[in-house]
């Protein structure tokens, strides 16, 4: 079967499928952006300790060409005037590195965040096959940066030029102005010009993060048989998630039936509704279902039940009741105490008429249900 085509991919990426891009080192990055805050960082780090870090760097560099004869013919005391210089300047310019660390950290934060990733480090061959090579240099993504970089250099080189060419009688008047004068006069003016050359680059970074969006989500996008898929591994095969409810069922079915011979009594419809009971006192504060069902499980309720010798009670209304508004394991409710009370009564004569023999008892009739648990025949 052939591969698919883009044309087929036209449903967004699930967030399990960005995830796994995410697990594998694919996250929207715009290197114009990051190279746009590190300039930005660097010039305004310029300005603001251009002067503290030119005067430490003036004494750092007078203290090295200022030494004694001696220290010329001496290589230890001239590797330690050196260290000590590298250490000064290391010093002076350690502000403006850490302004510079800290927008390189940043930077990624505004649009993927950070992501550390192993998967990205591991190799792949694939990627040296010279078709694959062809087919990268002649794609979308690589006129784009091409256009980009063209478009980039137009507008930095433009800006840059407009800048000169405005300032250029003040930069040639400079050479009428004692050489300290000068050098601060174009020191500012260097900063002025790559200022403006830093906010010309919000274009192409306003220009550059959409398109980036664009593209990582497009490369993302999946057929709709690869969302179904996903789907049916991350909620499941509905034919197994079947089979699986059904297993449950059964498995909650056994464990049900086994609590019947536990039970004290078995109240019926007599033949839709069966419902298992059980009390056992200084236990539970009241009486307990421990099984209950309709029409078959009902079936198979009574039938364990003769087995095992549990009494069963023909009273409609109360099973029905039962099998309404009390869940397996739960408590009766409070409004069924009465009824369930009199039919344990008759439970328990039963357990001593089996003993010591004599008249049979009756067994209980117009038990009482009141109407808000009651449940027409109809509706069971």
């Amino acid at each position: 079967m052939s591969e698919e085509s883009d044309l087929e991919k036209t449903e967004p990426a699930t967030p399990r499928r960005l995830e796994k891009a995410r697990e594998e080192g694919q996250v929207i990055r715009s290197r114009e952006l990051g190279t746009f805050i590190m300039l930005l960082a660097g010039v305004a780090g310029l300005s603001t300790l251009g002067a503290p870090l030119g005067r430490r760097l003036d004494a750092s560099m007078r203290h090295s060409l200022s030494f004694e004869p001696a220290t010329a013919f001496d290589v230890s005391r001239m590797l330690s005037q050196f260290g000590n210089v590298v250490w000064d300047s290391l010093l002076a310019l350690m502000p403006l590195l850490a302004l510079l660390t800290v927008a390189a950290l940043a930077a990624p934060l505004l649009l993927g965040g950070w992501m550390f990733s192993t998967k990205s480090l591991q190799p792949n061959f694939g990627r040296l096959s010279p078709l694959q090579g062809l087919g990268r240099m002649f794609s979308m993504q690589t006129l784009a940066e091409l256009l980009k970089a063209i478009a980039k250099s137009v507008l930095v080189g433009g800006v840059a030029a407009w800048v000169l060419w405005r300032r250029l009688p003040e930069a040639i008047s400079l050479m009428n102005v004692p050489v300290q004068e000068a050098l601060l006069h174009m020191l500012e003016l260097v900063l002025y010009c790559s200022g403006l050359v830093v906010l010309s680059l919000v274009v192409v970074v306003g220009l550059d993060v959409p398109w980036q969006f664009w593209q990582f989500h497009k490369k993302l996008r999946m057929t709709k048989e690869e969302v179904k898929q996903e789907h049916k591994e991350t909620e499941g095969d509905p034919h197994v998630k079947g089979r699986i409810r059904q297993q449950q069922r059964q498995a909650a079915r056994r464990r049900m039936m086994s609590e019947v011979p536990k039970a004290d009594v078995v109240v019926t419809n007599p033949t839709h509704f069966a419902v298992a009971l059980r009390y056992e006192e200084g236990r539970m504060s009241a009486p307990r279902v421990v099984a209950k069902g309709s029409d078959l499980v009902a079936a198979r309720i009574r039938e364990i039940a003769v087995e095992h010798r549990v009494p069963i009670l023909s009273a409609p209304p109360l099973a029905r009741a039962l099998h309404r508004h009390v869940e397996l394991g739960q408590e009766i409710p409070a409004g069924l105490y009465t009824a369930v009370a009199e039919v344990l009564a008759w439970v328990f004569q039963l357990k001593h008429w089996h003993y010591s023999k004599g008249p049979q008892p009756a067994a209980p009739s117009n038990l009482l249900v009141p109407d808000e648990l009651a449940v027409p025949e109809s509706r069971a």
